[in-house]
């Protein structure tokens, strides 16, 4: 509703008596906030606005606006929070769960459909048909949009989730939210207690995939084992190492010489303040030398918190819960003694003749185009320009090919040339058995439109290097699905990772270093020659963190 820019009709002082009215309305479409939160949305003597504002589609809207933000709008005698209001009460409605890269579309109006749903482990939340919803992104509980269910949770699940499940009206940084201070969500820890900060802390998975396209040296779908490879670099932190220290000893020492040679040479000031899952995913772990593996769990500190609690007694770092649950680093002493002395290794012999030769390339995301298939009883519309049944062409191939056939047949209306006349051809290829003798004339894009939904769906996926791989149907996306074993016990399954050229294998690998939780690849139930990789607990946060990061 507010994706462009509105028009402002008035903007006058609430009077004494409205502002009482909206707090009772307020109080009654809003019944789970307690009457001391009524009286700080709607203060009794601070300055508290009315805008009158026409949308850009002609909708009459009225928004209360208090301190210079809009907090709430009212539209066809509904009231509605803002994301301003619902920063302060983020429970105030029910609100479904989405990824980050979904927010760029709803800001510019498009609404919630269901397959971008996230299904949290206690399931979706219960709304009727009309009510009221927020919308929050994955990791932190602030919303971020306000809509309305266009269906009820059970005609959702019963969907399949499938179709729109939120109609949007107001989401962060549209106009209304510009017409505040533009503040940004705050972080809002999950209510989900397999995300705590610890664990985050823990299972960081914010580093990027330049480590992904790992050769497929494991064979018969099993994750290797870095323990147990016969590989002596991978034994280098083992009981019977040469110095003759315990494990437990030389994981200290390897954590804490991954956490100095960060600060010192990747971690810069404009970076702070610095999530404590970030340190650790994106910056502890590149920095481990070649041939170890950082493992928090086998050190004595056992999490990070506690490791990052001993380095601040060291006034190293400065730690701070900046959000609730979330710790971040606010402060780095990059005089102290500690960092000051740290001598950055040298990049072994080993590890560049690996580099030399290619074995951890740099992963490159395949090219990726949408493609339609001609289908038998659209052969003839195509024979014209020299396609038959089954040839694939791009969207502008199919409305260039639409666009001559039209021209070239004379059936471009000459009254109105914005319409196109329906020959028998047309006619069979893009209407409906109703249709027939009733549409004698279509406009372009609605001739256009029917004739590519008509045609059937293809891809083509390139490889950098390789040919181009043309494949019929609808390109499936990475599947991230969290399943309850037995009681409190989960697992994430991640399947179709082979479609955009990530080994499964190695993607086990990072995983179950990154996360520090065990990993199995195994064949995925119903498809041919395709592996799923499955990660101890929920790590649906971190794994799509993971591979967001990606540059498509």
């Amino acid at each position: 509703m507010f994706a462009k820019a509105f028009r402002v009709k008035s903007n006058t002082a609430i009077k004494g008596s409205d502002r009482r009215k909206l707090r009772a309305d307020v109080t009654v479409a809003f019944p789970t906030l307690g009457t001391d939160q009524v009286s700080e949305l709607i203060p009794g003597k601070e300055e508290l606005n009315v805008v009158k504002l026409y949308a850009h589609k002609g909708d009459a809207v009225t928004v209360y606006t208090s301190g210079g933000n809009p907090i709430l709008f009212e539209l066809e005698k509904n009231l509605y929070p803002t994301v301003y209001t619902l920063w302060s009460h983020p429970d105030l409605l029910p609100a479904f769960i989405t990824w980050p890269l979904v927010l760029e579309k709803l800001v510019g109006g498009a609404d919630l459909m269901l397959p971008g749903v996230v299904v949290p482990p206690t399931g979706l939340p219960q709304v009727q048909q009309g009510d009221l919803c927020a919308i929050a992104l994955v990791g932190n509980r602030a919303p971020v949009a306000v809509g309305v269910a266009a269906m009820s949770t059970a005609q959702m699940l019963a969907s399949g989730l499938k179709g729109k499940g939120i109609s949007v009206l107001h989401t962060y940084q549209d106009h209304l939210w510009r017409s505040g201070d533009k503040s940004s969500p705050p972080a809002i820890a999950p209510l989900d207690p397999t995300d705590s900060c610890e664990e985050k802390a823990d299972l960081g998975l914010h580093g990027n995939l330049r480590s992904l396209s790992l050769e497929g040296e494991e064979e018969n779908g099993q994750v290797p084992n870095p323990e147990a490879s016969d590989d002596p670099n991978s034994r280098a932190l083992s009981q019977d190492s040469v110095d003759g220290k315990p494990l437990q000893e030389q994981m200290d020492e390897l954590l804490e010489q991954c956490f100095l040679h960060a600060l010192k040479s990747r971690v810069k000031k404009a970076d702070l303040p610095l999530l404590t899952s970030t340190l650790l995913g994106s910056h502890m772990f590149s920095c481990c030398p070649e041939g170890q593996q950082l493992d928090i769990k086998k050190s004595s500190y056992k999490k990070l918190s506690k490791f990052l609690q001993h380095m601040q007694q060291e006034q190293i770092v400065q730690v701070k819960e900046l959000s609730k649950g979330v710790e971040s680093i606010v402060a780095v002493d990059w005089r102290h003694p500690r960092i000051t002395s740290f001598i950055v290794p040298e990049p072994s012999l080993a590890s560049q003749t690996v580099q030399e030769g290619s074995r951890e390339k740099p992963y490159l995301p395949p090219d990726i185009k949408s493609l339609y298939c001609v289908p038998a009883n659209m052969t003839q519309l195509f024979l014209e320009s020299g396609h038959k049944k089954g040839s694939t062409l791009e969207g502008s191939e199919v409305r260039r090919i639409i666009t001559d056939y039209a021209k070239r047949n004379n059936l471009v209306d000459a009254d109105n040339r914005n319409l196109v006349k329906l020959d028998p051809i047309l006619c069979d290829c893009i209407l409906e058995k109703n249709e027939q003798h009733l549409v004698m004339k279509l406009p372009w894009d609605s001739l256009l439109t029917r004739c590519l939904k008509n045609l059937q769906p293809a891809y083509q996926v390139t490889f950098p290097g390789q040919e181009p791989i043309i494949k019929k149907g609808k390109l499936c996306p990475i599947d991230i699905t969290l399943v309850l074993k037995t009681y409190n016990k989960k697992v994430t399954v991640v399947r179709n990772l082979e479609t955009y050229g990530l080994d499964p294998c190695s993607v086990a690998a990072i995983l179950q270093q990154r996360c520090q939780a065990s990993t199995i690849v195994s064949p995925a139930p119903g498809a041919k020659d395709s592996l799923q990789v499955q990660v101890q607990g929920n790590q649906i946060h971190h794994l799509g963190q993971l591979l967001l990061e990606i540059t498509w």
